[in-house]
């Protein structure tokens, strides 16, 4: 691709893999992605697996309430209503930097300066976290299978390699990928629900899970702390709306899909769960067995091949989740870099693939420092689950979801007022009030988040780390809000166009093309002036 310009003629002549888009070439390739492989690349992100087996015992376990199911489908409820209206903005914002481009076409510049910050702080976590219990399930697996003992860091290296370089591919290699990745994980879930069905517990096919009177307790909260990491990777599909034929059709179509899709099948897995175990038995059986548990209770229906082909996509199931969030980490530094919120390297895609490069390789650098760090600081034994798990994945893991509740509220509320602003409120009502009570809910679960923090990292009441972690996200916002503060003042022509990503070098190309036309039709007045002062001086 070429722009005309020297200096990207030449970095391409000179066989460099990267070339820096202007005008519209500073886009993403289009086409790229149709409604599956949005679909499986947005899906791969929420690692079904990964939560049927971890997540959901953990729930069980920690909180000790039944109606775990219940909360699933409560929570798919809410993330539909915020759907109603993110998917109807989707319509009119095409921009991989999606949340912070949403926040910023409704609530201004500057607040979207501070989400784009803490959206590439929760998503880096998201993904760097999940390293930690990747290495060392796969650890688990070289003891089990090949006797062997292997570090938890050195498959976390190898494998934020391996996404790295899988980064640079292009999208729909990736969503081929991830998308076999996925199907066999959720094949294998839903043979374990018919197995359970088909045999349960002695309570029988109860519904009791489903009872509202489950929920009574005071760990209502942070149970939804805990379960709403697991729709995590539904927002994400207008991150790829650039790379989509008809994002306004395919984006939204995709939205909804997955988070019924999420919300039905969480639902059904967790029910399944309790049968098999039988409703009174969930809690104490979750507690004894931990992690352990659907393994434990596959082996006992399904026999041992089944669980151990279980174990291997459990860690496949992993490496998905990371490759996604990967992908989205990328295309939000791409979409900051293009519009001057991260240095203009960031605004550059490969030439040969068209993926986000430099941010696939920023965010392969954050993973293996993050990794590094907690191996040089890991003085416990090997096989020892306390810096892999329960520190790096366990704490990454909830600063993530917590930054992205955030901005899924702060969206709510764009949404809102970007219609405002249009006039459009009217014809839009509806949209609205679905967008203020999801926003209201969400609100609701991220205080619940703060307040319980020390719950969900393991760590004492009132504990340092508590309060660190999610002063981590209030820093990035704060930063965020005063690099847009400054960019507003110093800088307002780059201020304005955060959010529009392409529409804005599109607006510059047809400026551009204006001002040379006007150029070149002065050019001919003049010429022509001059040809009839020469006639007449002739003459």
């Amino acid at each position: 691709m070429t722009t005309g310009s020297s200096s990207t003629n030449r970095s391409t002549a000179d066989g460099g893999g990267i070339s820096t888009f202007k005008g519209q070439e500073r886009a993403l390739r289009a086409d790229r992605l149709g409604t599956g492989g949005l679909l499986l690349s947005v899906l791969a992100a929420t690692a079904p697996l990964m939560v049927v087996a971890g997540v959901m015992p953990t729930t069980f376990a920690v909180m000790g309430i039944v109606g775990q199911p219940l909360l699933f489908v409560l929570l798919g409820t809410v993330l539909i209503l915020f759907s109603f209206g993110y998917a109807e903005m989707s319509r009119h914002v095409h921009n991989a930097g999606a949340f912070y481009a949403y926040i910023s076409r409704g609530l201004g510049g500057t607040a979207g300066a501070g989400a784009a910050l803490v959206a590439l702080v929760a998503y880096n976590a998201l993904q760097a976290g999940i390293y930690g219990i990747f290495g060392f399930e796969v650890s688990n697996l070289f003891a089990t299978y090949a006797d062997l003992t292997v570090a938890w860091w050195i498959p976390a290296l190898v494998a934020a390699g391996v996404v790295g370089a899988l980064g640079w591919l292009k999208i729909d290699v990736n969503a081929r990928v991830l998308g076999v990745l996925l199907v066999i994980e959720v094949v294998l879930v839903v043979i374990f629900d018919v197995a359970a069905i088909a045999d349960p517990a002695k309570e029988g096919l109860s519904l009791h899970a489903f009872n509202p009177d489950t929920l009574a307790g005071a760990g209502i909260g942070t149970a939804l702390c805990f379960c709403i990491a697991a729709f995590l990777g539904f927002e994400q599909a207008p991150v790829y709306a650039e790379e989509t034929s008809r994002p306004h059709v395919l984006v939204p179509r995709v939205m909804f899909l997955a988070v019924a899709g999420v919300a039905v099948f969480f639902a059904i897995s967790s029910w399944a769960l309790t049968i098999a175990t039988g409703p009174a038995a969930i809690i104490g059986t979750s507690q004894k067995e931990s992690a352990g548990l659907l393994f434990t209770l596959t082996e006992s229906r399904l026999g041992g091949t089944f669980t151990d082909v279980l174990h291997v996509l459990f860690v496949t199931g992993m490496f998905a989740a990371m490759l996604s969030f990967h992908n989205v980490v990328a295309r939000y530094a791409f979409a900051m870099g293009r519009e001057g919120l991260l240095p203009a390297a960031f605004g550059r895609t490969s030439s040969s693939s068209g993926a986000p490069a430099t941010g696939s390789l920023s965010q392969t650098v954050v993973s293996l420092v993050i990794v590094i760090a907690f191996a040089v600081t890991d003085d416990k034994p090997t096989g020892d689950p306390t810096a892999p798990v329960l520190h790096l994945f366990t704490w990454f893991g909830n600063l993530g979801a917590l930054g992205v509740m955030v901005l899924m509220a702060a969206a709510s509320v764009s949404v809102i007022a970007f219609f405002v602003r249009r006039g459009a409120a009217a014809a839009q009502a509806w949209r609205l009030v679905t967008s203020a009570v999801a926003g209201l809910a969400l609100l609701v679960i991220a205080t619940y988040t703060v307040k319980d923090f020390d719950v969900l990292v393991d760590a004492g009441p009132g504990s340092l780390l508590s309060r660190v972690l999610p002063g981590i996200i209030g820093l990035a916002l704060v930063v965020g809000l005063v690099q847009g503060a400054v960019l507003r003042s110093r800088r307002p022509e780059a201020h304005a166009r955060i959010g529009l990503g392409n529409e804005a070098f599109q607006l510059e190309k047809a400026a551009e093309a204006a001002e040379t036309a006007e150029a070149a039709e002065a050019a001919e007045t003049a010429e022509a002036a001059e040809a009839a002062e020469a006639a007449e001086t002739a003459s």
